[in-house]
């Protein structure tokens, strides 16, 4: 059985690297590429945007109609995500969602959503860091109250979010660990004379430059010693094989908000 693909935000970074991933996949066609109103990249191959062969799919400003799609993979913006949930609804499509940088009321929208049509919700498509999240949660649990845990994420001059969605979703894996919510622990900045560091606190620290593509690493410091596990993605064809991983997993599936550990098989 084939999964008929969309790929929202098509010209993008994201978007071209989900194309080439589709080309290479079997079981999965590129049915659609979808571009903002107004973007010199509308009318053009999308294999060719990607560069690749032609793939007789040009990118479109409209959204897929009803029929023509399985499931479509969002990496567009926050703006643009909650409308493309509701159209990929209308249009009997599951979404997969990649976008970072949502907000809690925009994702309890997509939840609400989420409730009529299929969605994945995931900070990070990647089956590395899927991984890396139940390893944190169960190290936590293990190492208990005498390790202090710091997690720093590196990314590319051009992020626009901060800290990451992958590093705030690992430090919620760590209070889930300690079945505390993060916001009763967590530190987003030290400065000045901030004194001893309080207990059960759970920084989140955050690097900025150059093209680093994601790096994290997830820091378990304890008396007389420590544990580092870092995740570092070289290429966003790590994210892209993700999101198309995932969006093959959702075809078909129920009405219900999943996310990466659902695909993965992990909870």
């Amino acid at each position: 059985m084939t999964t008929r693909i969309a790929v929202l935000g098509a010209s993008g970074r994201m978007g071209r690297a989900i194309i080439r991933v589709i080309s290479e996949t079997a079981g999965a066609t590129l049915a659609a590429a979808v571009e903002r109103p107004g973007s010199p990249e509308a009318g053009k191959d999308a294999g060719v945007l990607a560069g690749l062969a032609e793939m007789a799919v040009a990118v479109s400003t409209s959204l897929p109609e009803a029929g023509t799609t399985d499931v479509w993979i969002d990496f567009t913006s926050t703006t643009a995500t909650i409308a493309n949930v509701k159209a990929a609804a209308a249009a009997g499509a599951g979404i997969v969602i990649g976008t970072t940088g949502l907000s809690d009321a925009q994702k309890e929208e997509i939840a609400g959503l989420a409730k009529s049509s299929p969605v994945v919700l995931a900070p990070n498509m990647s089956v590395g860091v899927n991984v890396l999240l139940k390893l944190v949660a169960d190290a936590t649990r293990s190492l208990g109250e005498a390790f202090d845990i710091d997690i720093v994420e590196a990314h590319h001059k051009m992020k626009r979010d901060a800290p990451s969605g992958t590093a705030l979703r690992l430090a919620e894996a760590a209070a889930e660990g300690r079945g505390v919510p993060l916001s009763s622990v967590a530190c987003y900045e030290r400065h000045g004379d901030i004194g001893p560091r309080p207990a059960g606190e759970i920084g989140i620290q955050t690097l900025r430059g150059g093209d680093v593509v994601g790096d994290h690493t997830v820091f378990f410091f304890g008396p007389e010693e420590r544990i580092e596990i870092t995740h570092r993605a070289s290429s966003r064809d790590a994210f892209a094989r993700g999101a198309v991983r995932a969006s093959m997993w959702l075809s078909g599936r129920t009405a219900a908000l999943y996310d990466m550990r659902d695909v993965l098989g992990l909870k």
